[in-house]
């Protein structure tokens, strides 16, 4: 006991106030339950006692361990808390994995109980890896370069400025051959203009007819908005986190004042125009065999709460084509969302470990892959608890992580990446799935290093069969990726005003994101869009799928469109 105070005042000292108030406080409780304890035990070694006496005493000090075994416990996870808050605010964050000691090998835990085939294939493997690592990495050092300024884009306009010497005129002066010459990169705030459409009526000589010019069709019916304007505010928006009012007070600046009302109608009229193409979207990602999922949260206004309430918004990627749907089902993150957006899919599905996709799991057609950095990030975490085991973990996801680089380095196609994983690769997860068994019993399943193990290990079938497909990811960090602009989004615009507008934005937050995938300007697309949706209202025979931007860009549409 007197060793855990100690220890604890070691903590205090290092923790914030409101817990070392905290601390301070288990501190003193432990010390007078630990106080009265020994008063106890002095006082029935003193004097003897009967036995309804002594069984009340024996009855009160276990009370009393209990007690204390409780608040041991909860002192352990308090510090485990103020470790992982102190990491995140001032610790690395990243999970680049480096031994201390240069010279130190990796650690031989006992137990490994491997056949000696299995070992020399995973030692061959680690030896053949590590050659391979060092040969990159002489191969970067001597590749080095200078950086070098990159020049401005040759598509901008080029205004051209003549500067003369002091006191130059052709009379007195002679300019000599060649020009040393500065480019200086100008930018204009934006500009508006009026486009003013007039139609004229006409009438055919000797005849009664008459005709007027049509108007043209317009992206929204009755409104002056035109397709820039609209491409520019969901741009401002949803790609640059720009929320309207702060779009509108630039507006202002340069003399166009915009209701905030008109703008809000706006934007629900521009999701209407896309949601058609969201649906169809949603179709042809579900026709492709391998996806990844995740969700992230937004907050949204509650109407009858009147409060904002916590909201999720799901991603679902195609791999192969790089589409992306998000999806918004009144902020739930239920495992009826689940079965609703997977219901009709067949195929792979990789996710992270959130529990409600093992629903999946017996699902016929579906197998589900899992993510190896949400299992090195356990191991990242536990390492103040037990470095040995936690550095040991990371090293062999490391390796296999080696096999991907090697890969990569060598230009392998999808065949051969998969024989390569299967020959370097799969000896590692054998003997890292074995090592996982043998440490279990061995460590305290509540530590931060026992629940490493079992995250790991209770998923370790789906983190392993990334080795049966060459196609297939070893993590979730692709789309990760794409699901931060709603995080850079929720930190500007701060909320939606409702359901419905968190659904508005999952449709084009969907569209940029295949925008982004596809290599399309945001703005060029969406311009082409609004001016070409009115197309297909009485052609059911076209497909809504060619007005897609990778298919646009395919097909060669936006050349016209394309930014001067």
């Amino acid at each position: 006991m007197r060793i855990l105070v100690s220890y604890l005042e070691t903590v205090m000292s290092n923790t914030s106030t409101e817990n070392e108030a905290l601390i301070k406080d288990l501190m003193y409780k432990c010390d007078c339950l630990y106080r009265e304890n020994s008063r106890l035990r002095e006082k029935v070694s003193a004097q003897p006692l009967g036995v309804a006496e002594k069984e009340a005493y024996e009855l009160q000090l276990s009370e009393k361990d209990t007690i204390i075994a409780k608040k041991e416990a909860k002192i352990s996870k308090l510090e485990e808390r103020v470790a992982y808050l102190e990491r995140q605010l001032y610790g690395r964050k990243a999970e680049k994995f480096i031994k201390p000691d240069a010279q130190d090998r990796w650690l031989d835990f006992e137990g490994f109980d491997m056949l000696p085939e299995e070992a020399e294939a995973a030692a061959e493997a680690e030896k053949e890896l590590q050659a391979t690592r060092e040969a990159v990495i002489a191969r970067k050092k001597m590749a080095g370069k200078r950086p070098v300024r990159n020049p401005l884009p040759e598509n901008l306009e080029r205004r051209e400025e003549h500067v003369y010497p002091e006191g130059y005129n052709e009379e007195e002066w002679v300019l000599l051959p060649g020009e040393e010459v500065t480019e200086v990169l100008v930018y204009e705030p934006e500009r508006f203009y009026i486009r003013k459409i007039i139609r004229h009526t006409a009438k055919r000589k000797g005849t009664d007819e008459f005709r007027t010019g049509t108007v043209p069709v317009m992206p929204i019916a009755k409104s002056y908005a035109s397709s820039s304007l609209l491409a520019e505010m969901m741009i401002n928006k949803y790609v640059d986190h720009l929320p309207f009012h702060r779009q509108l007070e630039r507006f202002r600046r340069v003399g166009v004042h915009l209701p905030p009302s008109t703008v809000n109608d706006w934007f629900k009229d521009v999701a209407d125009l896309l949601r058609p193409l969201y649906f169809r979207l949603w179709e042809l990602i579900l026709q492709t065999d391998y996806i990844q999922s995740d969700e992230t949260t937004i907050p949204v206004i509650h109407d009858e709460k009147h409060k904002t309430v916590k909201g999720y918004i799901w991603l679902v990627r195609s791999v192969m084509t790089g589409r992306q749907f998000f999806y918004y089902d009144n902020g739930s993150r239920a495992g009826r969302v689940v079965l609703k957006l997977f219901s009709k899919f067949r195929g792979a599905i990789q996710t992270d470990g959130y529990e409600r996709y093992d629903l999946l799991d017996a699902k016929k057609g579906i197998i589900l892959l899992g993510c190896w950095a949400h299992a090195r990030r356990k191991f990242f975490e536990a390492r103040k608890n037990d470095l040995q085991r936690a550095d040991y973990a990371p090293a062999q996801i490391q390796l296999l992580y080696d096999v991907e680089r090697k890969a990569d380095d060598e230009h392998m196609n999808y065949a051969q990446r998969a024989e390569l994983r299967s020959r370097l690769a799969y000896p590692i997860l054998v003997r890292f799935e074995k090592w996982l068994v043998c440490e279990y019993p061995k460590v305290l399943k509540d530590s931060p290093i026992g629940k490493a193990i079992k995250y790991t290990y209770s998923r370790f079938d789906k983190l392993s069969r990334y080795h049966l497909d060459g196609r297939y990811r070893p993590d979730n960090n692709e789309i990760e990726n794409k699901v931060r602009p709603v995080a850079c989004g929720r930190k500007n615009y701060l909320f939606c005003g409702n359901h419905d507008a968190a659904e508005d934005a999952a449709v084009l937050y969907s569209f940029f994101g295949c925008c982004k995938s596809a290599g399309v300007d945001f703005r060029t697309w969406l311009i082409y869009f609004l001016e070409h949706i009115h197309d297909y209202d009485n052609d059911y025979s076209t497909d809504l799928a060619e007005l897609l931007p990778d298919n646009l860009k395919a097909y060669n549409k936006l050349a016209s469109y394309a930014l001067s």
